[in-house]
């Protein structure tokens, strides 16, 4: 039997360096929906649910281990003149994945997906219906499969030293990729955790911030793995992504702050999406040699005889503006083999098993 009934899909251990002076029991939440600070709320009932992973008691104990180690990380690189050590950023990157993958707004898109799928195809080929649990341990599966898939990103650490601080949300992992959103080669087009120009962007305190990204495509000047940041806008546009990527709450640890919040969230909030994902249907159009070519169509011009396939893919939130600390690496390089695979990156590239080869492409 699981020990805690209320489990968060946001731990207390990430929260508590925003909470009111780091004591772990109160913090000052921006609600969107109502445009509104909740000052001193309960962090027990913050990003947290009866239950949320079910009663799986091995999956509790999987989790607080990956919990506790991003503690003792944390910890550690919060000491005066800290180095950033390999074996920090392991689990920096793994924490990370494991956040973008359960949140309860991460399992709310699946099932939602699941559900514009089975309208879309006119039928109940997702008749299991899977709840927000459900959701929540096949994510938790996922993980398990796909633990080091960003562990070729770089990683720095982003020192805040300007008079704005960092705040995180209830869905505080964000995954972006500024290269696929302005690339004209790509514009458009969905990305994934495989993609070239992956961005992995996690607060960490109101001071610190975790930035992973692809070294093939991306540069930051960078002493040991440390980037001091200056500029109040650098601040503003990685701030951007928590009210671009979040459910429904931003966290702020203090309230003084309040004003400029406000007017960030002003400025991301036409930017938001109701719905972030979209659900696509193609029917079989042609056969060119040993290629088959499908047509997309709209769900009512599917016939009963139709070879089908159905296609979902994530919709991107795309910010105002990027830090000016991320640079397009010179003599970059992308992948791709032409097909649907899209761009990845080199590490795939290599271990992609497809029936034509990669080859590079410079970034610009």
């Amino acid at each position: 039997m699981v020990s805690n009934k209320n489990q968060h899909f946001v731990p207390r251990c990430h929260l508590r360096s925003f909470t009111k002076d780091e004591e772990g029991a109160a913090i000052n939440v921006f609600n969107l929906d109502r445009q509104k600070f909740i000052p001193n709320a309960p962090v027990k009932s913050q990003c947290s649910g009866d239950y949320f992973y079910g009663k799986d008691e091995l999956l509790e104990r999987a989790i607080q281990s990956i919990e506790g180690a991003y503690s003792n990380a944390l910890r550690e690189i919060r000491q005066p003149r800290s180095v950033l050590r390999e074996a920090q950023k392991t689990v920096l990157r793994r924490f990370w994945l494991l956040q973008y993958l359960r949140t309860e707004a991460a399992s709310k898109r699946s099932v939602e997906m699941a559900i514009e799928s089975d309208r879309v195809a006119g039928t109940e080929l997702f008749s299991f219906r899977f709840g927000i649990r459900q959701a929540v341990q096949i994510a938790m599966r996922m993980y398990a499969d796909m633990m080091g898939a960003i562990d070729d990103l770089k990683l720095c650490l982003i020192r805040n030293r300007t008079g704005i601080p960092f705040v995180t949300s209830d869905d505080p992992a964000v995954h972006t990729n500024r290269w696929y959103l302005e690339d004209r080669r790509i514009i458009g087009r969905s990305f994934g955790l495989q993609s070239s120009g992956m961005l992995a962007i996690l607060p960490l305190t109101p001071r610190l911030l975790c930035l992973a990204y692809d070294g093939d495509v991306y540069s930051l000047q960078h002493e040991k793995g440390w980037v001091d940041v200056r500029r109040e806008g650098d601040v503003r546009a990685l701030n951007q992504h928590q009210f671009l990527n979040c459910f429904a709450n931003v966290f702020l640890h203090d309230l003084a702050y309040a004003e400029e919040m406000t007017a960030s969230f002003a400025v991301a909030a036409q930017r938001r999406r109701v719905a972030r994902h979209a659900v696509h249907i193609a029917v079989l159009d042609r056969t060119e040699g040993e290629y088959l070519r499908y047509r997309v169509v709209q769900p009512g011009e599917v016939g009963p005889d139709d070879e089908a396939i159905i296609h979902s893919e994530e919709l991107s939130l795309t910010p105002t503006a990027w830090p000016s600390v991320l640079r397009w690496r010179p003599g970059g390089s992308v992948y791709t083999n032409g097909t649907g695979l899209k761009y990845v990156r080199k590490t795939y590239a290599y271990s992609i098993q497809s029936h034509r080869e990669f080859w590079r492409e410079a970034v610009q």
